[in-house]
Formats: structure tokens, C-alpha cells, sequence
């Protein structure tokens, strides 16, 4: 086991906010974050590879997983299936590697409430404004205007669970809040539950101790 165990890193916010932007930013500055990998039942799209977009998966097999404990959370999004599988994030938070996880609230609380919840450190993004958000999605040109009113009405929905993360940011710059997100990430890797080997630190210190007298 690495000498410090990893973080379930958990960003969320609504579309246009800036999560996927930071998201790879955070990995470009620290290359040992893995971004979780979603497991599916829907069929492969062309070009996607089996493992890396996703873990493709019958029905049968994601319930099984379900009910074995197996996913830290699944949702099910027009007619198919989507989870988080726990084996691939224990291993990397066992080995001392973060885990970024780019799921909605209701992800996030099932991830907290699950046997790794101990280890999740989760961020919810606000944008500056509502008009600002708009316009961020009208300037990134993804979308038709059909799609971004849709995005613009499930926003709400999103923004109002902002207070069941631990962080939440203010994403009004892009660099002052990449900076608030590394500053929040590295101190929490400090904390004591993140760090194993403390205790046999410190009993060594109280056998050094005790040696002394």
C-alpha cells in the first residue's frame, strides 16, 4: 500500500460552469489522477474502445454488480444503465491515486454513502450568474438552441444541491478557481484518514520514546 491512499475526487456542476475544462487541467497538472471510467449497458458507439470510454456491459451482468455491492453508484438514463465500478477506484485509492469522478449530485450521494465514502473529497462549481451561464453555452457553440434551453432548465435543479458537497467554487476565473481546486485537493490528501502509515509512525515514536527513559 502507498504511504498515503487516494481521493474519490467528485466535481459537479451544470453544463457550462467550467467542470470539464478544470477537470482536465487537473489531470494535466497531476498525471497519477485517473478519471473514473463508467460502466454501461448500452451498445458501443462507433470508435468507442471497451475499457477506456467505457466498460460495456449486459443488463444481466450490471445488476448482478448492483446487488453484489460492486457499483459505487448507478443511475438509469433512457433505458440503459450507467454506474461507477468500485474495483478499478479501490485498487488506484489503495495504490495512492486520486480518482476524478465527473457525475451529478445524485451520483455524489450515493458515492459518499458507499464503503469508500471515507475517502471522497467532493466539489460543486457555481457559475457567476445565470445569464453568464447562458452565454457560456451559447459561446462554446456545441449545442443547437433547442439543446441549451434544455441544459438551461435542468440547471437549476443542479445548482440547488449545491450544499451537499464539502467545497463549493465560485467559477467566476478559470485560473483563480484551478488554483482554489489544487490548494483544496493537496490538503486534503493530508488528512489523517489519507495517510496509513501514521499510525505505526507514531508508535514508533512512543517505542523511541519509551527506549529514552
Amino acid at each position: 500500500m502507498s504511504n498515503r491512499r487516494g481521493l474519490l475526487i467528485i466535481l459537479s456542476s451544470p453544463s457550462g460552469a467550467g467542470k470539464s475544462t478544470l477537470s482536465r487541467r487537473l489531470r494535466d497538472w497531476d498525471e497519477t489522477i485517473a478519471f473514473s471510467v463508467s460502466a454501461t449497458t448500452r451498445a458501443p458507439r462507433p470508435g468507442e474502445v471497451d475499457g477506456q470510454d467505457y466498460h460495456f456491459m449486459t443488463q444481466a451482468q450490471f445488476k448482478q454488480d448492483v446487488a453484489a455491492g460492486e457499483m459505487l453508484e448507478h443511475a438509469h438514463v433512457f433505458g440503459n444503465f450507467y454506474g461507477s465500478p468500485r474495483a478499478p477506484v479501490q485498487a488506484a485509492i489503495d495504490a495512492g491515486r486520486d480518482v476524478l469522478f465527473d457525475i451529478d449530485w445524485q451520483g455524489a450521494q450515493q458515492i459518499r454513502n458507499s464503503a469508500l465514502g471515507a475517502h471522497t473529497l467532493s466539489i460543486f462549481l457555481l457559475p457567476p450568474s445565470i445569464r453568464e451561464l447562458h452565454r457560456r453555452l451559447e459561446t462554446r457553440g456545441q449545442d443547437t438552441p433547442e439543446v441549451i434551453a434544455k441544459r438551461m432548465e435542468k440547471s437549476w435543479d443542479e445548482i440547488s444541491h449545491w450544499d451537499g458537497y464539502d467545497f463549493v467554487l465560485i467559477n467566476d476565473n478559470l485560473d483563480a478557481t484551478e488554483a482554489r481546486l489544487k490548494t483544496i485537493i493537496e490538503a486534503t490528501r493530508l488528512r489523517r484518514s489519507q495517510q496509513p502509515g501514521l499510525t505505526a509512525h507514531v508508535r514508533a515514536l512512543q517505542t523511541e520514546f519509551e527506549e529514552m527513559q
